[in-house]
């Protein structure tokens, strides 16, 4: 008897895999940066400025993309996107310097600032209401799953292939991916000639018509609390993904292999964390049938905890303390990405695409200031602690901002665009 997978499951699977190869190619860089520093002789100044590179393309596509996605459907364009950002990683691997190395991470940007809201786009579609948390939780969780292995993984591939080597391998593997996304996809589950009935009867029904033009200014009025509230968390994110294995390895005077393996075992407790918060989200739903609450408790709690696990490292230096502190920040932070990436589709579920692109804009700011102030920070002071001081004061900003969000009350095209409207309307 031949073992059938149901095609929403291997459209998630396919979801899952884009989301751990697109964060092995934007932090592998993390890790590799030591190497890079020497050979192309860069400051930590200059290192940030790298760092921060991606993610000027993937500010401004956040919102592009989402709406490209919604207009175009996801299996064009997350082709597109990953023949691009594997492109920019293969480039990667022939670079001469600052110029050239600025140049293929913003093309690396341009390339995945799409995939995200244009993942969400899929999910909206291939996934029943009720498990939009979990969905969320699982991409996410090999997103950060992708974060764990890469630092051993590219310090193995660096000692066999060179640090130039490992970009090139990594960005053929994202342009396999393409390739098998785009054969088996298909932006309409009915179109799809391994979809069965059953599965048919549990996904979100489709409205008839055309698709309606995004209500740009109502939209950006109900999605500005969650866009400040994803960049208070992208702050502390984009601080661990791109510094944490140069804070191991010069903050202790390590090497490469064991500065890798201490960021690992970090990044591992956000593949945990992502896992259960959408889990927790989706069953307070469930239990409780309040949105609301499913979401903002869960993300609350998230941004207390990380707090609560940080103000440890400012006291005690000892490297296992640290770790640990840093591991359960991590792990705290990241519960909180299951119901976040919920309340777009919670919010606009008609375009969940340009929504989710909207509150991902947060990160995507935060992916930019958040390096350049570290390593001018780093470089000015020698001091590797103060970032994460400044990261304790955006997680209570993000606690008290989650508050404003209101994922209860679905949005509607022709609303007003003052945020205080909603409510009143929706009574």
């Amino acid at each position: 008897m031949r073992l059938q997978f149901k095609a929403t499951h291997v459209v998630l699977g396919l979801l899952c895999v884009m989301y751990f190869i697109t964060y092995v190619d934007r932090v592998n860089i993390g890790t590799a940066a030591s190497e890079i520093q020497k050979e192309l002789h860069l400051s930590n100044t200059q290192l940030g400025l790298v760092f921060s590179a991606f993610a000027y393309p993937y500010l401004l596509f956040q919102v592009i993309g989402g709406w490209v996605g919604d207009r175009f459907g996801p299996r064009r364009t997350l082709f597109w996107c990953g023949l691009i950002w594997a492109s920019a990683t293969i480039m990667t691997g022939f670079v001469t310097g600052l110029v050239t190395l600025f140049i293929a991470r913003v093309a690396l940007g341009f390339g995945e600032g799409a995939t995200f809201p244009t993942a969400t786009r899929a999910m909206q579609y291939w996934t029943p209401a009720g498990r939009r948390g979990f969905a969320q939780g699982l991409t996410h969780a090999f997103a950060r799953l992708g974060n764990a292995v890469t630092p051993p993984l590219i310090a193995v591939l660096m000692a066999w292939l060179t640090w130039r080597g490992s970009f090139i391998v990594l960005g053929l593997v994202s342009l396999l991916w393409g390739v098998v996304w785009v054969l088996y996809f298909r932006n309409e589950p009915k179109d799809h000639p391994s979809i069965t009935s059953e599965e048919l009867a549990s996904l979100p029904p489709r409205a008839p018509g055309a698709r309606p033009k995004v209500p740009w200014g109502p939209l950006l009025a109900r999605m500005w609390p969650v866009t400040l509230t994803y960049f208070c968390y992208g702050w502390s994110l984009w601080l661990y993904l791109n510094w944490l294995p140069l804070f191991f390895k010069n903050n202790f005077s390590l090497d490469i292999k064991n500065s890798a393996l201490f960021a690992s075992g970090v990044f591992f407790a956000g593949v945990v964390g992502d896992s259960l918060g959408g889990i927790l989200s989706d069953g307070i739903l469930k239990r409780t049938g309040n949105v609301r609450l499913a979401r903002l408790s869960v993300t609350v709690t998230g941004f207390a905890g990380a707090l609560a696990s940080l103000i440890p490292i400012i006291f005690i230096h000892d490297i296992t303390v640290v770790a640990l502190c840093l591991s359960s920040g991590f792990f705290f932070i990241e519960i909180t990405i299951g119901p976040m990436w919920s309340v777009p589709m919670d919010i606009a579920p008609k375009f969940s695409g340009t929504a989710s692109g909207l509150m991902n804009t947060g990160s995507a700011f935060a992916a930019i200031v958040s390096p350049l102030v570290a390593g001018y920070v780093i470089d000015v002071t020698g001091n590797w602690y103060l970032p994460f001081l400044m990261s304790m004061g955006l997680l209570v900003l993000g606690g008290f901002c989650a508050f404003l969000m209101h994922p209860e009350i679905p949005f509607e095209a022709g609303e007003p665009m003052l945020p205080g409207s909603q409510a009143v309307a929706a009574e």
